[in-house]
Formats: structure tokens, sequence, C-alpha cells
């Protein structure tokens, strides 16, 4: 008898003691931390759900001033993102032309000021006229462009005498000497061509040395 009256006395105590949840029970409190922080949740999903009688706005101020700072940033409202206005890409970066913007061009432009802008553009021009070549300057030795110009014959076609016959392979050394057909074509002139061919590089008689053609000369007059 005298050991069960003590053990009575410490069950009724711990009957009167508040029941804190166990993590082990499942409900997941494993100090009073976490306890707390599911206190203020729950009290926050009950201002949320269950709207009270009165002036709302002054209970919910109330409500909100027992929770923790935590609770109170969570129900705070939340800023709304501004809509863009026109031309906002262009404020924001100034280097980046709205040019291909259908919406941002027809909002300041119109048909009117399309013509102006047109009929501004078309007085700028200025139209040049063609002015002759200059001579050349400095420039020793007969002139191809002249001789392309004035030549009566086409590639090919005999028009001078040639005494001797020279053959394929040597004029094929002699025009490797030159560096282009317009220069063969000088040398040629400069030596006594077309009439005669010292240098060997007209074998055909047409006046024209190694090739060169007079028809692109002949067809920038056109």
């Amino acid at each position: 008898m005298r050991f069960g009256l003590p053990v009575l006395a410490v069950l009724a105590l711990a009957a009167c003691e508040p029941a804190v949840p166990d993590s082990a029970a499942g409900v997941g409190f494993n100090s009073y931390d976490s306890y707390s922080a599911q206190r203020e949740r729950a009290l926050r999903e009950e201002v949320t759900v269950r709207a009270p009688a009165g002036d709302g706005a002054a209970i919910a101020a109330q409500t909100l001033a027992t929770l923790g700072p935590a609770a109170q940033a969570a129900a705070a409202p939340q800023p709304q993102p501004q809509p863009q206005v026109q031309g906002q890409a262009e404020i924001d970066n100034p280097g980046i032309s709205d040019e291909q913007s259908f919406a941002a061009v027809s909002s300041r432009e119109t048909i009117q000021s399309d013509r102006e802008r047109l009929e501004a553009q078309r007085e700028q021009y200025k139209f040049i006229e063609p002015q002759p070549l200059p001579g050349r300057t400095g420039a020793s030795g007969p002139n191809i462009v002249e001789y392309a110009i004035s030549a009566p014959n086409r590639v090919g076609e005999p028009r001078y005498r040639r005494a001797g016959r020279v053959s394929e392979a040597r004029f094929q050394r002699n025009c490797a000497k030159y560096a282009s057909p317009d220069r063969a074509q000088e040398a040629f002139l400069k030596a006594g061509g077309p009439e005669r061919d010292r240098l060997g590089i007209d074998p055909d008689g047409d006046g024209f040395a190694c090739y060169w053609d007079p028809t692109p000369f002949r067809a920038a007059l056109r």
C-alpha cells in the first residue's frame, strides 16, 4: 500500500501535462521549434480557409500580429509585375532599334509620315553624270585599249602577212615570257606590231598576240 500511493500520484501528474506530439506517432515534431512552426502554419491555414466574423480587416490584422515573422511574410501581398509599356525595350536598351516591331512602328508612324520620309530621301539622291576616263599620265608605249577599239578585225581573222612559220612549241615559249596577254600585246605593238611579228607571238597574223582578246574593251563602249 505504501508503494501504491506514490505510483498513483505520478500517474495523476502525468495525466495533467499537455500532450506533445511525438515524431514516432507520425506527426513530425522533433523539438519545440518544429512544434512552433507547425502551430504557426496551422493558424495561417485557419486564417486563410475560415474567414472570421465581423470586421475582416481588423480581425485578420489581429490574427497576423499573433503569428511569427515567417507567417507574416507569407501572408503579406506580393508585388505584381508591371505591364511593359510601348517602346519599353527601346527605353531599357537605347542601342537596340525597334524598327522590326510592327506594334512599335505603327504606334508612331502613319501613311502620311511614311510618304514625307520617302520624299525627303528622294531629295537627297544625287545623279552623277558619267565622265570620260582620264588619259594615261607618265606611261610609255602603245595603248592597247585604243588599239582594241580601232582594230577592224576579230580574233583569229588573218590581216597581216607573216614571213616565217612559227611552231606551236616556240609560240608557247615566247608567250610564257609575259605575265599576262595584256603585257604580251603591249610588247608586240612596241616591237613593230601589228604589221611585223619580231617576237614570234602572233603567228596567225590577226594582230593580237598570245591569245589577247579585244572584245571586252569593245563591249565597254556599248
